[in-house]
């Protein structure tokens, strides 16, 4: 039996991109993943806020913890 079979969690890593190498507990093996980064603005604190968005996509290949994903370089 799975560690995943019991908790439904499972180890993952991301693989490229500027989250290389972050692991993570992912729960259902999404296909998707999206790693999000702050930016400055030179608006107040409490208005809008901005984000850098980057896309990891699961690497089917990959059936055993940990589960890689991929960095997508052509999303968003």
């Amino acid at each position: 039996m799975r560690t995943a079979d019991v908790t439904g969690w499972e180890s993952a890593v991301l693989d490229g991109g500027p989250a290389d190498g972050m692991r993570m507990k992912v729960a259902d093996r999404p296909r998707v993943l999206q790693v999000t980064y702050p930016c400055r603005t030179e608006a107040a604190a409490d208005g809008p806020r901005v984000e850098a968005v980057f896309v990891y996509r699961r690497d089917y290949a990959v059936n055993q913890e940990p589960l890689r994903y991929g960095f997508d370089i052509a999303s968003p």
